[in-house]
């Protein structure tokens, strides 16, 4: 059985949630930003020259065009025509030896992305092959999972940000996650939310060493579960390291190098919550390495997950490898079609069954959102409208 193609589709479905009209046209990378109407996402289909086929998702949002043209040049013809592994161990082989060959061009960016895809595909297609739930293939003790609730931004506006996570607490969500960077935001949705509400910040990099402190010295006393990515650049680990020590548990790894970079932040005792994103970090081998070193250094994960593709699904099995108190983060937004209608919608919920990832995109809504596709085979790199 061997790989004879490989899709690489972008679509773009349009969202509400819930707040005023952007100003601007959609010009930021930030898929929380107040800006984006609709999210991007590309999607990535391995098909094997028996029909078999695993589907997987390249993160990249409005660089979508970028890590699409890693695919089509750079990773997908090194896959073509090779067979298709039979094993987890033989995928992280595989992938590896992608890793090296590719190497020069980055351990994290649009190849890296690239890599990602093609890794959850691969293992959704193993799955098929052997009939058997992600879940279980990984070897998962539980099939129900939590979601929490990641909402996008409100641009500080308190009275925006409070009426938005009493509606997502009314909706059943005990765990929500801001992308606000102001106290008096952060305060207002706190005082909104009843004292047993876990709430996690995510400020996305904003700040340096010394606006970081100053920030989380304020932020104490509002008892966040952890305040994410609060330094710029994202790989100052000593950094990092040193702001732990105010009291604001700390969360980081969404940005780092690959799974390699994960030893960085753990070694630099940087975070209390380590955070692969399994559509940037490598897909799901390089999720689990970074899960065996986390467990080495006594560090909790908890995986980022800003998607609604097979990134989001890949990210679901791998909750479920971890403690029962770990929730899958769900983008908080009301997409206008849903990529998996299917899927269920509730907080918690059992993941199914059926082989691999369980779930397969809705082809009308692959088509009505597309914003292009391509194919690679052995013949070269053939472009749709």
């Amino acid at each position: 059985m061997k790989i004879a193609s490989i899709d690489v589709t972008r679509i773009a479905i349009p969202f509400d949630a819930q707040r005023r009209a952007p100003e601007h046209q959609e010009t930021t990378f930030n898929a929380a930003s107040s800006s984006l109407r609709r999210m991007e996402t590309l999607l990535v289909k391995i098909t094997c020259d028996n029909g078999l086929c695993g589907w997987g998702e390249a993160f990249g949002h409005l660089a979508n065009p970028v890590t699409e043209q890693a695919i089509c040049t750079l990773v997908a013809p090194a896959f073509i025509g090779k067979p298709l592994p039979d094993s987890p161990d033989a995928i992280a082989a595989l992938m590896q030896q992608a890793e090296k060959a590719l190497h020069a061009f980055g351990r994290s960016g649009p190849v890296r992305f690239a890599l990602s895809a093609v890794d959850i595909a691969l293992w959704d297609a193993l799955g098929q092959r052997q009939q058997k739930p992600l879940w279980q293939l990984l070897g998962a003790a539980r099939q129900r999972i939590e979601r929490y609730a990641s909402l996008v931004s409100y641009d500080n506006q308190p009275v925006a940000v409070a009426a938005q996570v009493k509606r997502a607490w009314d909706e059943g969500f005990t765990t929500l996650k801001l992308h606000e960077t102001t106290f008096d935001a952060i305060q207002a949705a706190r005082d909104a939310l009843p004292a047993q509400a876990e709430l996690l910040v995510d400020v996305n990099c904003p700040w340096t060493r010394e606006e970081a402190a100053q920030q989380a010295h304020e932020l104490r006393s509002l008892q966040l579960g952890w305040l994410e990515e609060p330094i710029w650049p994202p790989d100052d680990y000593q950094g990092l390291a040193q702001l732990k020590r105010v009291g604001v548990p700390l969360a980081a790894g969404e940005n780092v190098d690959g799974d390699w970079g994960f030893m960085h932040l753990l070694e630099n005792g940087a975070v209390d919550v380590a955070q692969p994103s399994v559509a940037k970090v490598g897909g799901i081998s390089a999720a689990l390495r970074v899960f065996a070193a986390a467990q080495q250094y006594r560090v909790r994960v908890v995986p980022h997950c800003f998607y609604y593709g097979a990134g989001l699904l890949a990210t679901a099995h791998l909750v479920a490898l971890l403690p029962d108190d770990i929730k899958l983060e769900t983008p908080w937004i009301d997409f206008e079609a849903r990529l998996y209608p299917d899927l269920p919608r509730d907080v918690a919920f059992t993941l199914s069954s059926r082989p691999g990832l369980g779930y397969a995109p809705d082809e009308e809504v692959l088509r009505h959102y597309r914003l292009s596709l391509s194919q690679i085979t052995d013949k070269g790199v053939r472009r749709y409208a």
